[in-house]
Formats: structure tokens, C-alpha cells, sequence
């Protein structure tokens, strides 16, 4: 990626259709073809969503069904599939990973993809529609897993020590890392080492703050202010209260699609792991969503989803997914 990095033309002109970013989007809670990239005509031609590839429907519906002995060889599995639906923690007001069509009341994105896909993967074909999206926020999603409000948690969700006391994770399915933020009419950030002694937000409860006190030359805790939700982030760095803005790259690309104004400039300077966030009640949950995961990534259906959606975004090749397992990140 650039040391701007700033959405291709294709995805920009797209962009316009899409909704504001919701307060609601949850952070450490991130990345084709010539076609449409987001919104447009895109999502009109062959299903899909204003903010993915039209082929999207075609992959979700291709994605792989457990039979029958491997459902049944997990309690938790088998527990959805007698329920005939899958409770599912996140957000639908995040412009790459799970946006919800107001006109449609579909959830479209990297993240509903995964959910859809394992949804898919319990309950059957044409499953899609078995799905209960449940908002969690940053403060909320270990207490939804822990009192079986939702079923897993797919959000951007960041593995760390402390939460992986609290929650399983399977997993990572994505990984991502914190970067920066800044308004597009300032180049004078264009990495981590510029934003000595400079003001920078963050979100409290992510891990953007460890982030910043860490890889920041000389930080200090009164030059960041942290607020609750995304949308008070970018206020602040759009009036001009703080320099740049620090989180994981996913939600800042999200953003920079959203609001032309704003850019992601540099690389992640961490690594950050993204995990489905599962229940320490069902421990048999863990092989199964891993063995799930794993089959995705082996049949290629991760590859086609994320071309689909983080892909129709961020330009270059389709990465690897990531290894389960792997949950070490660099903070």
C-alpha cells in the first residue's frame, strides 16, 4: 500500500452511496476487478450489497455444509442448528465488514460474510436468512457471550491476553493492526514517528491507547483523548481538536471510504489478530468454528470473500489467510 493510503478511484466513486459510518461500529472493536466496486450498480446487478463485489451471493451460497456427524459431534453446533438460527454479536453500520441496507434489511460485508458462511455451515443451504444480528459494543461483547445472548461474536474483534481470560477465540480470520488517521489536506504525518508530540484520539476500550504509548516516540497520556464511539473520534480529528487518529486499519479504511476528507496514511505498525469471539461454556465450539474456518480458507472461499469486500477497497493481491492458531499480535 502507499504511504497515502486512500481507496481506488473505483471504490471512491462508489462510495457515495454509502451510508454514514454508525456510531454503532465497533473497533479492535479492516482489506480486484473492474466492475463496481462499492454501491453504484454494483450491488444491483447480481445481488451482493452497496458496499461489496455482485458476486457476493453467489459465494456466500457456494460456501461449504457440515454433514450431519460433525454437527452433532459439537453440543454447541447442534444446539443452533435445533434453535434454526445463529445469534451473532457485532455491528451492521460498518462500511466494509457488515453494513445493513436500510431499503433491504440485508447485512452485507467481510464480517456478515463470515457469519453468513458459518451460519451456512451449521444450519444449510439458504441460511442466510437464520441469522440474528445483535449489537455489541467494545464494553458489552465478553457479557453477551458469557450470558448466551449471542452465539459468537463477529466484529473486528481483536485477540488479546486479556479478553482470551474472559472468551474463547477461534480463529484469527482476518488480521489487521493499528494505524493512522489523518484529514486529507495534511501531509505532515506519514508514520507513527511523525506523531511525536502531536494530539491523537483513540477509542477507550480498544487497543489503540497501548498502541500509541508504545510505538508513539515520547508519548504522553495528556496528548490522547479517548472517546466511546467512532463518530467522536472523527469529530475530533475533523474539527481540527487532535492531529490523527489511532485504531485498527479496518475501521480507519472504513472511514476514509465514508468521508473523502479523511486519509490512512502509512502501514499498520502492529499486528492484530481478528478472532470470533465464542463462549468459555462451549469449549467444543472452538475445534468446530477453527474446523470451519479451516475448510474456507483450504476450499478458497476466504480469498473469494475477501476480493469481494475488503478487496473491493484496498488494491493489490489477495493475501493468505491467516494460520489458526496464530494469535500473537504485536501491540
Amino acid at each position: 500500500m502507499n504511504p497515502s493510503t486512500r481507496p481506488s478511484r473505483r471504490a471512491l466513486l462508489g462510495a457515495a452511496a454509502l451510508l454514514p459510518v454508525g456510531a454503532a461500529l465497533a473497533a479492535c472493536s479492516s482489506s480486484g476487478s473492474d466492475a463496481p466496486a462499492i454501491g453504484g450498480s454494483g450491488g444491483s446487478d447480481g445481488g451482493g450489497g452497496s458496499n461489496v463485489g455482485s458476486d457476493y451471493d453467489e459465494i456466500i451460497a457456494g460456501g461449504p455444509v457440515a454433514d450431519d456427524a460433525t454437527v452433532s459431534g459439537s453440543e454447541w453446533a447442534q444446539g443452533i442448528k435445533e434453535a434454526g438460527k445463529l445469534k451473532r454479536g457485532g455491528t451492521t453500520t460498518g462500511q466494509i465488514f457488515s453494513l445493513k441496507d436500510p431499503s433491504t434489511g440485508k447485512v452485507t460485508g467481510f464480517d456478515a460474510g463470515i457469519t453468513q458462511l458459518l451460519a451456512q455451515y451449521i444450519l444449510g443451504k439458504d441460511s442466510t436468512e437464520k441469522i440474528d444480528y445483535l449489537d455489541t459494543t467494545v464494553e458489552t461483547r465478553e457479557t453477551m457471550l458469557q450470558n448466551g445472548t449471542v452465539d459468537v461474536v463477529v466484529a473486528t474483534y481483536s485477540i488479546t491476553a486479556p479478553r482470551m481470560e474472559k472468551v474463547n477465540f477461534a480463529g484469527p480470520y482476518y488480521s489487521s493492526g493499528a494505524a493512522i488517521q489523518v484529514r486529507s489536506d495534511d501531509d505532515s504525518i506519514t508514520s507513527v514517528d511523525d506523531l511525536k508530540g502531536k494530539k491523537i484520539t483513540t477509542e477507550s476500550a480498544s487497543t489503540g491507547y497501548d498502541a500509541i504509548m508504545k510505538h508513539v516516540p515520547d508519548a504522553q497520556d495528556s496528548d490522547i483523548q479517548q472517546f466511546a464511539e467512532n463518530d467522536q473520534c472523527i469529530a475530533a480529528l475533523k474539527q481540527k481538536r487532535v492531529d490523527a487518529y489511532v485504531l485498527d486499519q479496518s475501521i480507519l479504511l472504513s472511514n476514509a471510504v465514508a468521508d473523502d476528507s479523511l486519509k490512512v496514511v502509512g502501514e499498520p505498525f502492529t499486528k492484530d489478530p481478528y478472532g470470533i469471539g465464542l463462549s468459555k461454556d462451549h469449549e467444543d465450539s472452538l475445534d468446530f468454528v477453527n474446523g470451519f474456518l479451516q475448510k474456507i480458507y483450504d476450499d478458497g472461499t476466504w480469498a473469494k470473500l475477501w476480493k469481494a469486500t475488503i478487496g473491493q477497497v484496498v488494491e493489490g493481491d489477495t493475501p493468505a489467510p491467516p494460520t489458526i492458531g496464530d494469535t500473537a499480535a504485536t501491540e
